[in-house]
């Protein structure tokens, strides 16, 4: 059995131990790293796991480049800090954008989206840690800014996404996540009718505690090669 294999297994083995809906939970591998090439990208998709995220565009491009030939099986994910003028290099083929964190960011996704006939899933990307070194909106801006992006109709808001505060305190973490559920649940009465369904958030170090907190994908990196 490959490494990866064996990682895999576990973090889907602790998807069942952990969430109470297992089955509503996707893992996405995040790809990212040099060390990550066409033999682990191929032993992931032997495993099922066919949601692969990207943090850069260029990134995204070459791997996309490399598994051209089963390309169209993949569902890339975007999930990191996406600038405006690269949206147009991805908006054709990426199943969902994990970060929308700005109105402007928005209406580019749906001007490009429409362009192409498409209507793209993404997330609300909110920074509930007030870290600098996170991306995200503060929760006042995404209130005031929220009827706008709603009125853009070729984007298709799925849910939030979150990441967590870089601390060792299990308790900060836990509140973060379920912080961001909460917001979910009440945009869902408020606006969405119970539209938004997805919550990002839980990488390699905590998706066990987010997992205990609803998450719905959670975006594994490191523990799935090492």
């Amino acid at each position: 059995m490959g490494i990866v294999t064996k990682n895999v297994n576990e973090v889907l083995e602790d998807i069942k131990k952990y969430s109470k809906n297992p089955e509503k939970v996707k893992l996405v591998a995040v790809t990212k790293y040099p060390n990550v090439g066409r033999p682990e990208l191929e032993e992931l998709m032997e495993n099922g796991i066919l949601n692969f995220g990207e943090n850069r565009v260029q990134v995204l491009e070459a791997k996309r480049e490399l598994m051209d030939d089963v390309k169209d099986k993949i569902h890339w994910n975007f999930i990191g800090n996406l600038q405006k003028n690269k949206v147009k290099y991805i908006i054709d083929y990426v199943c969902m954008i994990h970060s929308v964190n700005k109105l402007s960011l928005a209406q580019e996704i749906d001007k490009r989206a429409a362009a192409c006939g498409r209507k793209i899933d993404v997330l609300i990307e909110i920074n509930l840690s007030g870290e600098d070194s996170k991306e995200g909106y503060d929760l006042d801006e995404f209130y005031k800014e929220l009827p706008e992006i709603m009125k853009l109709e070729n984007i298709n808001i799925k849910g939030l996404m979150t990441m967590a505060p870089n601390v060792t305190d299990e308790d900060k973490i836990r509140a973060s996540f379920r912080k961001l559920r909460e917001i979910k649940d009440e945009l869902n009465e408020k606006y969405f009718n119970g539209q938004l369904t997805e919550l990002s958030m839980g990488m390699s170090h905590d998706y066990k505690i987010a997992l205990e907190e609803g998450s719905t994908i959670i975006r594994i990196g490191t523990k799935l090669y090492n």
